[in-house]
This record gives structure tokens, C-alpha cells and sequence, in this order.
């Protein structure tokens, strides 16, 4: 799914219009009554208080369009009118002459006005400003959204929350609507997914309101959202007469003394992604641990206790490494050695993170194409420090274009970055934020990787399987007890669940419940 820029939904509003021949305030009336079919499904006329608070622009239109349909269903509501400005825009004031027709008279909040009262129990339309915003909110709307987040009421916003911007990380969070639920038209924002603006989005659902869906495919975008619909046909079904050396030769680096345990999860998570074969190479002390843990896997041993060299008495057909091998000398020494000679395709994890940033200058030997995936430390190392959100973005995608690699930025939605896009991932919780889930990816990706997937694809599938299978696995345990074991052991089911078809009761692919 393509996450759209604020301009380019603006050109999209005007394509619509003059391609279809409506007017401004007929394409506002869709987005009312698409807003207003959600809540009358989940509500069936229930008698809760809905205070709806509307700004003065668009934003605030589609909330006075939708109280008037709220209203004409029997609904009890209050409309406030956030006067923040001496403008107003035409469709604006369209929709509240059709509203004061109907006998509906707004209350009309201004700076130093008494503020309404709210109950725990009630609901909170937010529709006061929309995606143009473009400078902190004045002190006395502050206030005012200080005082509906303190009644605990539930704040439902009109396609993004309030105050927060979608090019920028507020300057004063206090500005900005936390919102329960968002019902974003046509496509979410990519500020729902970044962590210094996704905190004010507790769970967003997509409304279509009737873009023209040939402009929008038309259009070029930065950035995409990756969910079931986007990774399963990149799927590769198994043939009859397959084998195990179909399936490539998978072999995972890295490990020292204290930390086999990486090793073991990376391996364990390769063969459950598929690979035909996996071997491990790991130091002299690792031998015994690998063997008995994992009968499946081959194991090579360095000759001393921590990695020295990487000899390799076999041809695999894809790498991964880096997880838990340290970064003493003798084996950064052995790592440098075996980039400048090695040609496989590779991904790279933790340590191996570590001694390139340590090393920029062996950046240059990895082969295309290379998967690096660094959770947000290790990214600084490789990177430099950023001020916010959207310089780290455009820092990381510098990066990948100039390196000619795949960046997998770790996170509660990690984003692939490949050749100037990023691909937001969508699945993933909170029990997966703990040590050897990286292992677990770095694992996933390789084998994927030895079954023929190439490397984009492989990252995209990886990641969105790593954390499906997290999520799958994070209901029988909760988050709490979520280990790297459990993710690994839901791998098979991820894969199952990508044929899964929802009943019809089901929630929809369009949302977010994390």
C-alpha cells in the first residue's frame, strides 16, 4: 500500500473532483457518511454522549457533516467550534449552515471560553485540524486538549489526530491529540508508524472516500506499507519433485564464549524458514552446544575460542553473521579478511554491525544487494546521530543508495530500505522487544534468501514473517513471556496464516490493533 505526502492527497482531492464532476463539498459529504457508517455499525443508536470539536478549515467540515447525520439517526450530540482563526473555508461553512438548519446550534470555543464538561464515559470526535497543519496550535487549544484528554473520554480523530503534523515531530507534544482510534481516508500517514509520532495513534482503520484509484496508482511514492496483501505473492510455493538442494545451503557465522545461544536462534530460525541446508560456524566452544541442540545443523569450528579466522570447507549458497560473535580484535581481524574475498550474498547482523561502523571502509566490499539489519543503536553507529524521525529516515535511505544495500531498520515498524523507497512493516508487538529476536530475522532472512527469494523480497517477507509470527505466538504467552523460541515456533503457523481467509466478522487487513 502507498503512503501518500499531504500535497499529494491534496492534488489527488482536486483530481477526483474535476475527473468525476462533483464539487468539494460532495467529496467531504462521502467522507462524513463513511465516518458516520462506521461508528452507526459499532454503536446501533446507543445513547453515549458524542461531543464532536471542529476546526474551522476541511477538517472541521467533514466533523460538522457528520454531526448532522449523527443527529438525523437520533444520536445525542454536542458540537463545539474550535475558533482558532478569523478564515474559514467555504465547505466549512457550507456544512454549518446545513447543520444550523436543522435546528443544531454549535457552541463556539474561543481563547479564555469556559470549557465543556465530559464524562470518562463519553465520546470525543476530534476533527479540529487536519493534514494541512502547519504550525503549533495557539496556548488556549492546548489547554483545550489538555482538558479533553484529562475526562479519559474516547477520542476518535478524523483522519489523523490533531496538532500532529505529517513532515515533522511536534515540537510541543502537549499540542497534539492522543487518539484512541483514527479513521484516515484513503491511506494512512506515515507519521502513524514512526516512533516520535506514532505514540499520539493508539490503532488507525483506512476509510476509502472515493480517490480516483488510477491517479493514485499513477503516483510515485517514498514510502509503502507492507502487510498480507503486499508480501504473499512474493511467496514461493514448493514443487513435487523439490529436494534439499533445491532449497540452497544456508550458513550462519558468529558466536563466542557466553553467547552460542545467538548462533542456536539464527540457525533454528533458518531452518524453519526453509533453508535445504544450514551449517553453523562457529568458535572451538560452540561445538558441543550446537550439536546438541540443533541435530538438524552442521557445525564448523574456528580452532580457538572465539572467532579467528572464517575457513570454510563447504560452498553455501547464502551468509548471515554477526550475531553474538564479539568484537575482539583477532575477530575483527578475521571479519575484515573475509569481506574483501567474499562474493556470497550476505546478511549482517549485531557485531558484524558494530565493526563496520568501527570500519567504513570495508562498507565498500559487501556484495550488492547486502541485508544489514541494525536495531535504532546500531544504526547510529552506522549513521551518525539524528535530531528526529525524518532525518534518520532520510539518513538510512542515503545510506542504503550509497552502499547499494538493503537497510532493515529494527523497531516497533521496521522499514526496509531498498533503492530510495522504504517499506514500512506492519506486523510485530511489544513481547518481541527483547534479546534474540534479531537473531531470530538475521536467521529468517538467510534462509529465505538460500530458498531463491531475492534480497528486497527476502527482507520484505523476513521481516513481515518475523513479526507475524510474533504476534501469532504473543496469544498464547502474552507479551511478557514472548521469547525468540516462541517467535521461532510461529513461524510455521505465519506461513499457514498467510492463506488464512477471514470470516466475515473478522477484522479487516486495512488496520492496526498493535
Amino acid at each position: 500500500m502507498k503512503l501518500f505526502s499531504a500535497e499529494q492527497i491534496y492534488v489527488a482531492d482536486k483530481f477526483t473532483i474535476k475527473k468525476q464532476g462533483i464539487t468539494s463539498d460532495e467529496l467531504m459529504e462521502r467522507a462524513a457518511v463513511q465516518i458516520f457508517n462506521w461508528m452507526h455499525l459499532r454503536m446501533q443508536g446507543a445513547q453515549v454522549k458524542i461531543h464532536l470539536f471542529c476546526g474551522i478549515g476541511n477538517n472541521g467540515g467533514d466533523g460538522i457533516a457528520l454531526a448532522r447525520h449523527l443527529q438525523e439517526h437520533g444520536y445525542d450530540i454536542a458540537v463545539y467550534v474550535v475558533n482558532y482563526s478569523e478564515k474559514r473555508s467555504p465547505d466549512f461553512l457550507l456544512n454549518l449552515k446545513r447543520l444550523k438548519e436543522r435546528k443544531v446550534w454549535p457552541v463556539y470555543l474561543k481563547d479564555q471560553g469556559d470549557l465543556p464538561k465530559i464524562g470518562p464515559d463519553d465520546i470525543i470526535v476530534d476533527a479540529v485540524f487536519g493534514i494541512g497543519l502547519n504550525r503549533t496550535p495557539d496556548d488556549w487549544v492546548v489547554d483545550l486538549f489538555a482538558h479533553l484528554q484529562a475526562s479519559k473520554a474516547f477520542v476518535l480523530s478524523v483522519d489523523i489526530p490533531s496538532g500532529l503534523f505529517t513532515d515533522q515531530v511536534p515540537q510541543n507534544r502537549a499540542a497534539v491529540m492522543r487518539a484512541n482510534y483514527v479513521l484516515s481516508f484513503q491511506t494512512p500517514k506515515l507519521v502513524f508508524f514512526l516512533p516520535g509520532t506514532g505514540e499520539f495513534v493508539e490503532q488507525w482503520e483506512v476509510l476509502d472516500i472515493g480517490l480516483d484509484m488510477e491517479f493514485l496508482r499513477d503516483q510515485e511514492v517514498d514510502f509503502y506499507l507492507t502487510a498480507k496483501n503486499e508480501v504473499l505473492p512474493l511467496y514461493q510455493p514448493r514443487g513435487k519433485f523439490s529436494h534439499k538442494g533445491t532449497f540452497g545451503h544456508a550458513l550462519i557465522i558468529g558466536g563466542s564464549y557466553g553467547k552460542m545461544g545467538a548462533v542456536q536462534l539464527s540457525a533454528r530460525a533458518a531452518l524453519y524458514a526453509g533453508a535445504g541446508l544450514v551449517t553453523t560456524y562457529v568458535p572451538k566452544c560452540g561445538y558441543i552446544p550446537l550439536q546438541t541442540a540443533l541435530p538438524e545443523v552442521m557445525v564448523l569450528t574456528d580452532e580457538e575460542e572465539r572467532i579467528t579466522q572464517i575457513a570454510l570447507e563447504i560452498e553455501p549458497t547464502h551468509i548471515g553473521m554477526g550475531m553474538g560473535m564479539g568484537t575482539h580484535s583477532e575477530t575483527v581481524g578475521a571479519v575484515g579478511r573475509f569481506l574483501k574475498d567474499n562474493k556470497k550474498p550476505l546478511v549482517m547482523d549485531a557485531d558484524g554491525i558494530n565493526i563496520l561502523a568501527k570500519h567504513k571502509e570495508w562498507l565498500k566490499h559487501l556484495p550488492k544487494n547486502t541485508i544489514l539489519t541494525p536495531h535504532l543503536k546500531e544504526l547510529e553507529r552506522l549513521i551518525g546521530e539524528w535530531k528526529d524521525d525524518f532525518e534518520m529516515l532520510r539518513k538510512a535511505n542515503d545510506f542504503s543508495q550509497k552502499y547499494h544495500c538493503i537497510l532493515v531498520v529494527k523497531g516497533a515498524h521496521s522499514i526496509v530500505f531498498s533503492e530510495g523507497k522504504g517499506y514500512v512493516n506492519t506486523t510485530g508487538n511489544p513481547g518481541m522487544a527483547t534479546g534474540g529476536s534479531g537473531d531470530v530475522l538475521t536467521g529468517l532472512l538467510t534462509g529465505l534468501l538460500s530458498q531463491g527469494y531475492g534480497a528486497l523480497h527476502a527482507a520484505l517477507f523476513g521481516v513481515y514473517l518475523h513479526g507475524r509470527a510474533g504476534d501469532l505466538a504473543v496469544e498464547a504467552t502474552g507479551y511478557q513471556a514472548l521469547t525468540p523460541t516462541d517467535i521461532i515456533e510461529g513461524i510455521g503457523r505465519a506461513y499457514l496464516d498467510l492463506f488464512h481467509v477471514p470470516e466475515s466478522n473478522e477484522e479487516p487487513n486495512e488496520r492496526n490493533n498493535a
